[in-house]
């Protein structure tokens, strides 16, 4: 059968500032995506990860359809209805144009969508990233699919043995989609080159250089250049296919021990590492620190599995500590240096506006 996956997250509310969405909010989702259930998608799962809500469907529509594009957006509006009679703040935030004009795709909220022929078995990872942004999936992603120090599959695997092959996207230009692709090994150089960069060069796509099939697909929106102004960080939610042709489930998650730093935390303009953390979790320290969260389904058919909570073992309890000693080590550094972003992903703040003032200060000594 072939089925089509369909993950669309975004920020719609949240309780007590950047805390995470009311029960309320979940409710409201859900109740606007019930009846279309079995009749427009096969399923659907709700969760949330920080203060986003993020849905997963599955369907037969293919990627980029309008109705299932419409499906979520009027669930998402309705909420943000709901978010603004209770208060909730931020309500609506992600939601930046007002009418729905056949895609979601430059809307606001973040969106990751694959179609492919399933396998007999067709296990998958949803990953849903809070406060930080798309780029922060860029190292796990290459060390999953191209170094054999994470990746034993590449040696011990004849499936993987021809590589894969990237999407990468250049999130700075607005007029279009820029996107290259490489292949690993040979151009491995090629991608760590533009990968050293996160907040400009992402990850939009993964596939089996054995097969032809997708890998992977992460979401690619970035907030700014929609608004063109901060208007939140952008939260960016990815899905991954597992074993097969592809890595095994614990080489997908091995890199996220290593709590790389990223792009986000306070105000979407500081450094933070990306701690893993379990399904449903809440941010706190710092407006932060960045999390990510993972649920692993089966697919059959369409119908999904339950879920289980790949960072919900002793295992990530330990990571999660190390992740808070580097919070707390970088936080201590406040406002200099590497601790916040660089000015290029700081011109859509309020810094902006200080500096211009500061800059007619300046005199000039010949």
């Amino acid at each position: 059968m072939r089925v089509t996956l369909t993950a669309i997250k975004a920020d719609i509310g949240s309780i007590g500032g950047h805390i995470r969405p009311s029960a309320s909010l979940l409710k409201e989702v859900e109740r606007s995506l019930q009846p279309h259930l079995d009749s427009d998608f096969i399923d659907f799962r709700l969760s949330y990860t920080g203060d986003d809500i993020a849905i997963l469907m599955t369907h037969t529509h293919g990627t980029d359809n309008p109705l299932i594009h419409q499906i979520a957006w009027d669930a998402f509006k309705a909420a943000a209805d709901v978010a603004k009679k209770e208060g909730l703040y931020g309500a609506g935030q992600d939601l930046l144009k007002d009418a729905f004009s056949g895609n979601i795709r430059g809307l606001g909220p973040g969106i990751a969508e694959m179609e492919f022929e399933e396998r007999k078995s067709e296990p998958f990872l949803l990953f849903a990233a809070d406060k930080t942004d798309p780029g922060a999936f860029n190292l796990p992603l290459y060390l999953a699919f191209c170094d054999p120090m994470y990746c034993s599959g590449l040696l011990l695997s004849p499936k993987m043995f021809k590589g894969f092959k990237f999407e990468i996207m250049d999130v700075s230009y607005t007029e279009g989609d820029k996107v290259i692709a490489l292949v690993a090994p040979e151009e491995l150089y090629d991608i760590a080159a533009l990968l050293r960069d996160p907040e400009r060069y992402v990850i939009k796509a993964v596939y089996s250089r054995t097969t032809g099939e997708i890998a992977a697909v992460a979401s690619t929106t970035r907030l700014h250049n929609i608004a063109g102004k901060y208007v939140g960080k952008d939260d960016p939610i990815l899905l991954v296919r597992a074993q097969g042709s592809f890595p095994a489930t614990g080489e997908i998650l091995e890199p996220y021990a290593l709590v790389p730093y990223v792009g986000g935390f306070m105000r979407g303009s500081h450094q933070g590492p990306l701690m893993p953390v379990k399904r449903n979790s809440s941010v706190s320290f710092f407006d932060g620190p960045p999390i990510v969260s993972c649920t692993a389904y089966c697919v059959k058919e369409g119908k999904l599995s339950e879920e289980a909570d790949a960072f919900d073992h002793p295992f990530w309890d330990y990571v999660r500590e190390i992740a808070s000693k580097k919070a707390i080590e970088l936080r201590r550094q406040g406002f200099y240096g590497n601790a916040m972003l660089p000015y290029g992903e700081l011109e859509y703040g309020g810094i902006v506006e200080r500096l211009k003032a500061l800059e007619g200060k300046f005199k000039i000594r010949h």
